[in-house]
């Protein structure tokens, strides 16, 4: 059976037996949902690759020091966790840097540059994409995480799942609460999220 078929819990098994590629395998299986996750915080490209390699160096020193994960079928959201306390301490270090920067990929954000053609068009979104975050901020957090992780990550239900630690009809559940909790609000405020 080829390595890339095996379960998280028996790669990392491998790689503290002396296996490195099985960390390769790992690293492999879940690169674009760590990064996409890292990403979603951050906002910024080059900070969030920054991140993601410091993720698998703290994942690297745990595992051969010996302090072995106990999270038997759960690496996915143990790195997560790990990335998630990365980048809160690194914001609690640096609190005068917004948790969101001005890239050209990420706009929700960004400041307005004076240049840019059809400046009344881009504030609209702007403040629009603003207001949606703020009510996002409103739910539950369970109902945020789902959301955010659906949204912002691109993850599938099934991922989310895995990473919560719940099952899928309970991701369901917290996505059609979300939605309709986004719509109550926005009513209530008699808020415009069009242009």
């Amino acid at each position: 059976m080829a390595k890339s078929q095996f379960p998280d819990a028996l790669l990392v098994e491998m790689y503290v037996s002396g296996d490195e590629t099985a960390l390769a395998t790992l690293i492999k299986r879940h690169q674009v949902r760590l990064y996409n996750f890292i990403y979603s915080k951050v906002g910024d490209r080059d900070l969030a690759d920054d991140f993601f390699q410091d993720t698998f160096i703290k994942v690297v020193n745990t595992l051969k020091s010996g302090s072995f994960y106990n999270e038997k079928g759960k690496f996915l959201p143990w790195i997560m966790r790990i990335a998630s306390n990365l980048i809160v301490d690194y914001f609690r270090k640096n609190k005068n840097i917004r948790m969101q920067r001005e890239t050209d990929e990420f706009s929700i954000f960004s400041i307005i540059k004076d240049s840019e053609p059809g400046i009344e068009a881009v504030m609209i979104n702007n403040q629009i994409n603003f207001d949606l975050s703020k009510i996002i901020e409103e739910l539950p957090e369970d109902q945020k995480q789902v959301l955010k992780m659906r949204y912002y990550s691109d993850m599938s239900f099934k991922e989310i799942a895995e990473v919560t630690g719940t099952s899928l009809n309970t991701c369901l559940g917290r996505m059609r609460y979300a939605i309709q909790n986004l719509r109550k609000i926005i009513e209530k405020n008699q808020i415009s999220l069009t242009a």
